[in-house]
């Protein structure tokens, strides 16, 4: 039951912090993130790693027997890395709002442990309802965080962000609930007559890998339709830099660092095994898609004068090539790709935190009015320009790993890729070389920043004249926000095969699934066209 306990400890903090008095909200939210992060340190410790494709931590408890519907998890080396860097981040969420937040305490801490619960939720998922209900609620907290807790335009970005995730999220269960039937009609005795109801995740893989190839492509539409949008990809984007820039500064860190993993970890977790046939059509179509997003998110930075907005749309870049490794269909390219999940939850989630701790001093995030901030905040400073490396793809700093990765498994997707290293695949070199340009521009734009915002002559707001209760430079709390960050960072970019060894297992399971039913279709094509040619030359 460990694992059910990491839902129910952060809404027992939540319920707490609401019937609680004001002065012990952010005492008990930092007490409860820090539990939710003490026992996934535990579940680490007893995580089975030598067979780290099996689901493990398994619970069931039955909700509507009649309709199949359970409340049933377990983790498997992919969710458990996620549901880590989830509980990592929240109680540097946390701390790192202690003095950003002093209005309506309550309410922020409440919401924002019910947040982590959600999000736990998600990856621990192994019934498609319990899934699809964590999924969405995590919208609800999210919107009332940047609605009440956001800048000057707080309302309109909480209401971009709700109404596009949740259109999406639409679409996305319409395709869900066409594959669950599809596992009734097969599961009857009857022919075309429904059978039990499922929505057992297991289960309803098996179902919908027999779907004919249309099938699977409205399938693989509609849920790339919504999990798209969560990512974001391109164009579906569009709500992003708003929802990112209005935020409070625990907000966009959670933003970033979790929430739009949900998209990737859904795709990863649904799209791939529930429709190979189509995913295998179209994954050229979804690279270029991917490719365009790196592009045009790096350029779109590349004129920021926002530093936070600057940051938000680097993420549509950085998703790109999240997508684009895991489309490559190779061991290479997905283990990027999850690696990417990690890796920008980390890098991108301590730039968030580096601005808001500049705002809660300048209260201006305009690269005109605020910079050459190296003599006024080294240690700032400091941590402004590692995370800049780490997130331009610095060798040495976690970006590099998985931007690396995604693109030698783009590169080596495909038969034809230079005679190195190739695989069968749906990609190739081309798609490789293009979104490597996205490199070059990350590192202009993310350099640029950095120049502007740390260095050159010191530039501050007209008027500006003291920091508040703050210090000029960081204090001991929010450098504490940011070191176990930088450490993973540096371990990460270091160190990274053993957390690449205990990916294998569940990504060669994914894979073979996908491979089997591409293979498997392709000789049942090339019989129906032998066949075919034999009747012809009979008649």
């Amino acid at each position: 039951m460990m694992l059910l306990a990491l839902m129910v400890i952060p809404i027992a903090t939540a319920l707490a912090i609401a019937a609680g008095p004001v002065r012990l909200a952010r005492v008990s939210a930092a007490f409860g993130s820090v539990a939710v992060l003490g026992l996934t340190i535990g579940a680490m410790a007893a995580f089975d790693w030598s067979d780290a494709a099996a689901f493990q931590f398994g619970f069931s408890i039955p909700l509507v027997a009649e309709l199949g519907v359970t409340l049933s998890g377990g983790v498997d080396s992919v969710a458990m890395w996620l549901i880590v860097l989830t509980a990592l981040l929240q109680p540097l969420c946390v701390w790192g709002s202690f003095t950003a937040i002093t209005d309506r305490e309550k309410t922020y801490y409440a919401w924002l442990m019910a947040l982590q619960a959600a999000m736990i939720g998600v990856f621990a998922a192994r019934d498609l309802i319990f899934f699809y209900v964590c999924f969405e609620f995590t919208l609800l907290p999210m919107w009332i965080l940047i609605n009440l807790y956001g800048s000057t335009n707080r309302r309109k970005a909480a209401t971009k962000f709700f109404l596009f995730t949740f259109t999406g999220s639409i679409i996305a269960l319409a395709g869900l609930v066409y594959v669950a039937y599809v596992a009734a009609i097969r599961a009857s005795t009857v022919p075309g007559q429904l059978g039990a109801w499922s929505f057992d995740i297991a289960t309803l893989e098996a179902a919908a890998r027999a779907m004919s190839l249309r099938e699977q492509a409205l399938v693989l539409l509609a849920l790339m339709a919504g999990f798209a949008v969560k990512v974001p990809l391109f164009p579906l984007h569009t709500w992003l830099p708003l929802a990112h820039t209005e935020a409070p500064t625990a907000g966009s860190v959670i933003l970033a660092g979790v929430l739009l993993k949900l998209g990737t970890y859904a795709i990863y977790r649904f799209v791939l095994p529930f429709v190979p046939v189509a995913v295998h059509e179209y994954a050229e179509l979804i690279a270029v898609i991917c490719i365009i997003g790196i592009l045009y998110g790096g350029l779109i930075c590349w004129v920021q004068r926002d530093v936070k907005k600057l940051v938000a749309y680097s993420s549509v870049a950085h998703l790109g090539f999240c997508i684009l490794g895991m489309f490559a269909l190779n061991g290479t390219g997905l283990a990027g790709s999850v690696m990417y999940m990690i890796n920008h939850g980390l890098s991108t989630g301590a730039l968030f935190f580096c601005i808001g701790f500049m705002y809660e001093r300048y209260h201006t995030r305009s690269l005109e009015e605020v910079g050459g901030l190296a003599s006024r905040m080294p240690i700032w400073s400091f941590f402004v320009v590692f995370f800049s490396m780490a997130s331009v793809g610095l060798p040495g700093l976690n970006g590099f790993v998985s931007e690396f990765l995604c693109l030698l498994g783009a590169f080596q997707s495909g038969s034809i890729s230079l005679g190195v290293g190739g695989s069968e695949g749906p990609l190739g070199p081309w798609f490789a070389a293009v979104a490597g340009a996205g490199m070059i521009v990350a590192a202009i734009y993310l350099l640029f920043m950095v120049g502007k915002v740390v260095f050159g002559p010191l530039r501050e707001p007209p008027g500006h004249h003291h920091h508040g209760p703050l210090p000029v430079d960081l204090s001991r709390r929010e450098v504490a926000v940011l070191v176990p960050l930088a450490l993973g960072c540096l371990v990460l970019g270091v160190f990274p095969t053993p957390v690449l060894r205990t990916l294998e297992a569940p990504i060669e399971q994914t894979l073979a699934v996908v491979q089997a039913n591409v293979s498997e279709r392709s000789q049942l094509a090339a019989g129906n066209e032998a066949g075919a040619a034999g009747e012809e030359d009979a008649r």
